[in-house]
């Protein structure tokens, strides 16, 4: 029998021994997210081999268009306008997102309209709108491009998202075709009035009833985003709450890298899709410039700028797959096809996010449709309009 203490010498040693060999086996290190699906919504199998890109309009006021390469289906191909978030101007921050859709068939609209220390916030809807139109203009006779005015589909993030609802509150106003679905990442920036840091909600009222309205948030910072996206849903007064749905992404630390479902995530950045690689419209030397006052509301704060340095440097993972482009493609198919938000929430695959490699299921996407507004009570008399209640506006909801 060996002395007692080489046992407890011998413990030790065995114990680090195991734990050694555990390291070793296959499958024993951390679990990586699930990849992007190779078929599918938010997949890869994509129809395209390349994307086509064009700078349309003209010196400061500057729409970049993207398209897969080849020609056009005899429908044409729907299109997709991203609103981006304010102070994220470079398309790169959303490239991987924009590839993706471009390779899908879309035909994705990205309207730059705000020039960072010139633009009023409350002008940008207006900008907004001016450049879509003038974009779907040049494009209506480009054999490749060939936008299907039918099939449209308005994707925002963060101050995107209320810019977004304001186009489409004002679509037949401003001759730009009426929405079929609103896609809102991580609604922020909705600002009290016009003199108000941030976008102000115009009368939502006039979204038409057959628009789909989506809106996901994530739950980092998630107080804000689901304040801004029950505000969108509430005045958007004429669309039924069965054309209405509200996700929310969760975080998942299960593995590594852990999913982050922060304001930023909805961003991903490619090179490819950088400014700087395209050669944008000269001013015109023979036009004066514009008269400029600045504002306070022009320039970014600390916590804007922070936050638009994060989208910058924002990757892609199992977020962007299944989170964001899967729920939008799906979302779009539905609201393509005319059918509601119900198609989506009783679908097992829309709010699944697959596995980690260990097998472990990630965490699932949360849905619920909003609260249909209260009925009037018998022989209540009408109330008087209540002014419109706004979140007031924080440099983490641009």
């Amino acid at each position: 029998m060996p002395p007692l203490s080489l046992i407890r010498l011998a413990r030790p040693l065995a114990l680090g021994l195991a734990l050694a060999g555990l390291c070793g086996v296959p499958g024993a290190e951390a679990a990586t997210p699930p990849a992007q699906p190779k078929e599918g919504p938010g997949g890869q199998a994509y129809a395209a081999a390349s994307v086509t890109k064009r700078v349309l309009g003209r010196a400061g006021a500057v729409t970049l268009a993207y398209w897969g390469s080849g020609a056009a289906p005899a429908q044409g191909r729907p299109v997709a306008v991203m609103l981006h978030a304010w102070g994220a101007v470079n398309p790169q921050a959303y490239g991987a997102w924009i590839e993706h859709l471009a390779r899908s068939g879309y035909l994705v609209l990205f309207p730059r309209f705000q020039e960072v220390g010139r633009t009023r916030p409350v002008d940008a809807s207006t900008i907004a709108a001016g450049l879509v139109k003038d974009a779907l203009a040049d494009l209506a006779t480009d054999p490749e491009a060939k936008p299907d005015l039918g099939r449209v589909a308005l994707i925002g993030h963060l101050a995107g998202v209320p810019l977004a609802a304001n186009l489409a509150a004002h679509a037949r106003t401003n001759g730009l075709p009426v929405p079929r679905l609103i896609f809102g990442a991580m609604p922020g920036g909705i600002a009290r009035d016009d003199k108000s840091r941030g976008i102000a909600l115009h009368d939502l009222a006039d979204i038409a009833p057959s628009t789909l309205i989506v809106t996901v948030i994530g739950d980092r910072d998630a107080r804000a985003a689901d304040v801004a996206a029950r505000r969108v849903m509430r005045d958007a007064s004429a669309v039924p709450v069965d054309n209405k749905l509200m996700v929310r992404a969760l975080s998942d630390d299960h593995g590594f890298p852990a999913l982050s479902a922060t304001l930023a995530s909805p961003a991903g950045g490619n090179p490819a899709y950088d400014l700087g690689q395209l050669k944008l419209p000269a001013p015109d030397p023979k036009q004066k410039p514009a008269p400029f006052k600045w504002s306070a509301d022009m320039t970014l704060t600390g916590e804007q700028t922070v936050l638009v340095g994060q989208i910058n440097a924002a990757g892609t993972d199992s977020l962007d797959y299944l989170a964001y482009w899967k729920t939008f493609d799906m979302a779009a198919a539905a609201a393509f096809a005319g059918q509601s938000a119900a198609t989506l929430k009783n679908s097992p695959r829309f709010t699944d996010m697959e596995r980690w490699s260990d097998g472990w299921p990630v965490r699932r996407l949360a849905v619920e449709s909003p609260r249909p507004p209260a009925p009037a009570k018998p022989g209540a008399a009408p109330a008087a309009a209540p002014a419109k209640p706004a979140a007031r506006p924080t440099a983490r909801g641009q």
